[in-house]
């Protein structure tokens, strides 16, 4: 009997013991804020290229195109650009190839403005790629630090680019960077290396203050939640293999994190993130 008390107090202590680390942990933590802010809507008017074969044939679908700052102690990052502001117009543009229906609803400037920033009060700027809907107000950002994966880089500015991105012309303050990045050094902010749907693309990794969970941003690993659960792969990916290479890896980290998954087109995770950011 004595025993069994003793084993039960033991347990009752290393427990106890436990959550008095956690809570110093979390004490020590910098407290970090994340913003939602929407650099667009995007009708995808014909779905079929989200997918290898013909999946989504004669179907279509509404994405929200997504941009955040992230706010941090040592500095603001703002991660993704959203669409260009010369599609800031009454009405929705349908682009040349037939495939997006796209607007933006206003500047950078006023956006920011509703959430108490002001664009020179960036030290960091992240995209997860270069797509033109990740790009818009890229320019915008030229006096930030600008973290990007070598690799996408030179795929789209460099000396070796057979095109180059004119989108990114202005961005001179260049950090370049290879894998995992952990942008403030506290494991709080860090950009994982998810290559596949472009050379370089790259997802963020952010432990918001007051959130129960930590947020993970795809980037365009998953463009909706099917996208996901079925791991597709959308036809104009650069490269099939490493994108179902990098869904293994950004899940194994979701899980050892127990991270809330964002997907950043997604209506659904928009308004789920949206929620979360209220409490």
């Amino acid at each position: 009997m004595i025993k069994k008390i003793l084993f039960l107090f033991l347990a009752i202590s290393i427990v106890s013991c436990k959550k008095s680390e956690k809570k110093v942990e979390e004490a020590s933590k910098p407290k970090v804020k994340l913003f939602q802010l929407v650099g667009g809507s995007v009708l995808v008017k014909k779905l079929e290229v989200f997918s290898q074969d013909t999946t989504y044939t004669g179907q279509t679908k509404q994405f929200t195109d997504a941009y955040y700052v992230i706010s941090h102690p040592k500095g603001n990052l703002m991660w993704d650009a959203g669409l260009p502001e010369q599609l800031v117009i009454p009405e929705p543009f349908d682009e040349p190839s037939g495939v997006f229906r796209i607007q933006r609803p206003d500047s950078l400037a006023n956006q920011l403005k509703t959430i108490g920033f002001k664009i020179e009060d960036f030290k960091y700027f992240a995209m997860s790629h270069s797509h033109f809907d990740h790009t818009g107000h890229a320019n915008l950002m030229k006096d930030a630090k600008w973290i990007v994966q070598e690799n996408e880089y030179n795929a789209n500015v460099g000396d070796s680019a057979k095109t180059k991105n004119p989108a990114l012309a202005a961005l001179k303050n260049v950090q370049k960077i290879k894998g995992d990045y952990d942008i403030f050094g506290d494991g709080t902010v860090v950009i994982k290396y998810t290559p596949g749907h472009t050379i370089g693309h790259q997802s963020l990794y952010v432990e918001v203050a007051g959130l129960d969970k930590p947020v993970l941003l795809t980037g365009d690993l998953y463009h909706f939640e099917e996208n996901r659960d079925t791991k597709g792969v959308p036809s104009f990916n650069y490269d099939v293999k490493k994108t179902l290479e990098s869904m293994e890896i950004f899940e194994a980290f979701a899980k050892e994190k127990d991270a809330e998954v964002i997907i950043q087109h997604s209506p659904i995770s928009f308004k789920k993130l949206e929620e979360l950011l209220k409490k």
